[in-house]
């Protein structure tokens, strides 16, 4: 952990940030993000899917059973991850899906930095950041996204739409939990560059595993392109994305380098062949000349 990080997490009780948008927009990778950079290890993320707590008895899940019931012994979900993991980004995912005795169990952690488990633990918060994601007020960002990807927008544009989000979650939340947020932050919707720039990012996370053997993979426009739209689709953002990189890069490419079809230290160009993709060895990068002593 940096030291940055302490000074900041030591001068407040817990820092709490909501982050809005709609689905597949990066908020949960903000989180993964955020934790890999304050914690050293994007593992210092615990997440916690808040679907899964809609009902009354859902608190109990997250402190621990009361004693006699079954699982009394093993602690709570939340507070054993933060317990043994003391240093971490808390990411309640789809905050709105939560039965609201959790938003009372929430304001003890905003309060007093501490919650106290069903076998009396009491286990500090204070060195945790919580991350709340919301797909609250969707509809309303995405009335900014024409047929196919944002158009960029000016400023004013912008600002009023989050209003319009920043009402929507006024609603939905009581005041006495808003008011104990740091921050909250609207996502915009996906542009076109947006969606070529995280395709770069993952084959820049290839290409680092893929860097033990020398092997560098290059795509060409033209697959890029093929990428965005095959992985691309405006109701879920980005989330296809991957699983589309690993049915038509990864998986095609892990098989060959399993054949022996790919040497080591070769660059691989992938490009647009027919309706797929097609693997080429591109030829190496030639060294600049040195200048001649005189």
């Amino acid at each position: 952990m940096t030291t940055a990080a302490r000074v900041r997490l030591s001068i407040v009780v817990v820092l709490a940030v909501a982050l809005l948008g709609p689905s597949g927009v990066g908020k949960t990778e903000l989180a993964r993000a955020l934790a890999e950079y304050l914690f050293g290890d994007e593992n210092a993320l615990i997440r916690v899917d808040m679907s899964e707590y809609m009902e009354k008895f859902s608190v109990s899940r997250l402190l621990g059973a009361p004693p006699g019931y079954v699982g009394y012994e093993e602690g709570g979900f939340l507070t054993e991850k933060v317990r043994r993991r003391p240093y971490s980004v808390v990411l309640f995912d789809e905050i709105e899906k939560a039965h609201p005795d959790v938003f009372n169990m929430m304001l003890q952690v905003l309060d007093d930095g501490r919650l106290t488990d069903s076998l009396g633990h009491v286990v500090d918060f204070k060195n945790t950041i919580l991350i709340m994601t919301s797909n609250l007020g969707t509809s309303l960002i995405g009335k900014r996204v024409s047929p196919g990807f944002l158009q960029e927008s000016d400023e004013a544009s912008y600002e009023r739409m989050k209003d319009r989000v920043m009402e929507e979650l006024k609603r939905a939340f009581r005041p006495e939990f808003l008011n104990r947020i740091d921050d909250i932050i609207v996502f915009h919707a996906l542009a076109l560059d947006h969606i070529k720039q995280i395709i770069r990012l993952m084959i820049g996370r290839i290409n680092r595993q893929l860097a033990e053997k020398g092997i560098e993979l290059i795509l060409t426009q033209a697959a890029e392109a093929a990428l965005v739209e095959k992985g691309y689709d405006p109701t879920y953002g980005a989330r296809q994305l991957r699983r589309t990189i690993q049915k038509h890069i990864e998986d095609p490419l892990a098989e060959a380098i399993v054949r022996g079809q790919v040497a080591e230290s070769a660059r691989i160009e992938v490009d647009v062949e027919g309706t797929g993709f097609a693997f080429r060895e591109a030829p190496p990068v030639e060294a600049p000349l040195e200048l001649a002593e005189h």
